[in-house]
């Protein structure tokens, strides 16, 4: 099985689509790899595997090797600047265009997640977050059953669960609580995404979808509530357009001034824009509330080993 050589898998789940969930798993391989621990990424959205463009990688084409496939490099490790690798799979690598839609029926699905366990050369990781796709359909049962199976017990460390604050999506998110429960995987936590919008053009940050949902839920079921992530556009032109997060004197989230770290850099933007994507993500006012998240991740699969 390629998974032999990970240390500790990470599912990344969501009741419901359209909660941000593929924007997590990005922010926790950055923020992972930030914190110097090898990180690959496997996109098991079969029918909308948007993580190649989250990473900016989207021309990219695997490598066939005997028995399987080369993920794809989005950096290579380095030492000097306490950055680990991060590498990435999914679908969308296999599509002949972007824009082809995947029209398979449930046991085709089925195979590919399978084959994406047992076919994909990781070599040696530090963490391998999977991006399920929405619900509790049979990709996740064919995941559930194949991890449990086939996985060592100190691999699976559990799973992280996305939700938004509103009512109607907490509501279908219970449903992926159930799920885990019902197939025996540990919750790490809730994680509450666009809890408030940092506006790009003066230093509120406002809850425009309410807040609070996603750590009632979590108390419902007794389990960590990992935080409140805001929505924020600078996020969105990084990933877009590669240029670096820029914010007014004064925005503050979550408590945290962030105007005077993205001030501090005073290179200019041609400069900033050749950097890594992980570089530049740590410009983002989400990557200290994702460095907590992180930190927190890795503490609960060390101590489920």
């Amino acid at each position: 099985m390629s998974l032999s050589k990970v240390k500790h898998i990470v599912l990344v789940l969501s009741g419901k689509g359209g909660v941000g969930k593929s924007s997590v798993t990005t922010q926790l391989a950055l923020s992972l790899s930030l914190a110097g621990h090898s990180v690959g990424v496997l996109d098991v959205d079969l029918t909308g595997p948007s993580i190649p463009r989250m990473f900016g990688i989207e021309e990219a084409k695997v490598t066939q090797a005997p028995g399987g496939w080369l993920p794809i490099t989005v950096h290579e490790a380095d030492a000097s600047a306490g950055i680990g690798s991060l590498r990435v799979m999914s679908l969308g690598f296999l599509l002949p265009r972007r824009g082809d839609a995947v029209v398979w029926r449930g046991p085709k699905k089925t195979a590919m997640v399978r084959q994406f366990l047992s076919d994909v050369f990781w070599d040696e990781l530090d963490y391998l977050l999977i991006d399920t796709p929405p619900g509790t359909s049979d990709e996740h049962i064919s995941l559930a059953e194949t991890l449990l199976q086939k996985a060592r017990p100190d691999q699976l460390a559990g799973a992280v669960v996305v939700t938004t604050p509103q009512a109607v999506a907490t509501a279908d998110v219970r449903k992926e609580l159930n799920f885990c429960t019902k197939t025996g995987i540990r919750v790490l936590g809730v994680i509450e995404n666009m809890s408030g919008f940092v506006c790009p053009n003066c230093s509120e940050c406002t809850n425009i979808f309410m807040s609070g949902g996603g750590e009632v839920m979590a108390k419902d079921f007794n389990v960590r509530f990992l935080g409140r992530i805001p929505i924020d556009p600078q996020f969105l032109v990084l990933i877009e357009t590669g240029r670096s997060p820029r914010y007014p004197e004064g925005t503050s989230v979550n408590g945290q001034d962030i105007s005077s770290a993205a001030d501090a850099h005073t290179d200019s933007n041609e400069t900033r824009d050749s950097a890594l994507l992980v570089q530049k993500y740590k410009s983002c006012s989400l990557a200290p509330i994702f460095s907590a998240i992180s930190a927190t991740v890795v503490a609960d699969a060390a101590a489920a080993t």
